[in-house]
């Protein structure tokens, strides 16, 4: 019995060794309706602390190629280049909440969290309005 206790306790603590820098890593973000690849998108980190992710590459052949449906000055600018995501902060070592996320196809931005699954290869996406029970998710996949 000492040893189990012991065996498990081991692997709690690797467990939460585990942490994810999503500074200068890349993602496939994935359809949630047709779970076919999207874009792929890039996280900076900035100097407050907060991350940003840049789209890259559109992978979606079928997808818009300007942000039409964007405000601002993102309006018009291609899809290719723009900052989606915006003020992400770590919570813990895979847990990030606080940030916006924009969605270039209705240029709507949403409030957004995320979670590291734990050996740091996809990241569970949450964009809601208001409460994060009022939203929807989508899984990235680590490209790098």
């Amino acid at each position: 019995m000492k040893k189990w206790s012991i065996a498990l306790l081991g692997l709690a603590v690797m467990g939460n060794a585990f942490a994810l820098e999503l500074a200068n890593t890349q993602w496939k973000t994935i359809d949630d309706e047709t779970g076919k690849p999207k874009a792929l998108l890039e996280f900076k980190k900035q100097s407050d602390g907060t991350y940003t992710a840049t789209v890259k590459k559109v992978l979606d052949p079928k997808a818009n190629k300007v942000c039409g449906k964007c405000s601002g000055a993102q309006q018009g600018k291609p899809v290719e280049g723009l900052v989606v995501v915006h003020n992400l902060k770590a919570e813990s070592a895979s847990k990030f909440e606080g940030g916006t996320i924009l969605d270039p196809k209705s240029g709507k931005t949403y409030k957004m969290k995320a979670e590291a699954s734990p050996d740091g290869q996809r990241l569970q996406v949450r964009g809601y309005i208001g409460v994060a029970a009022l939203g929807r998710n989508q899984t990235w996949q680590r490209a790098q």
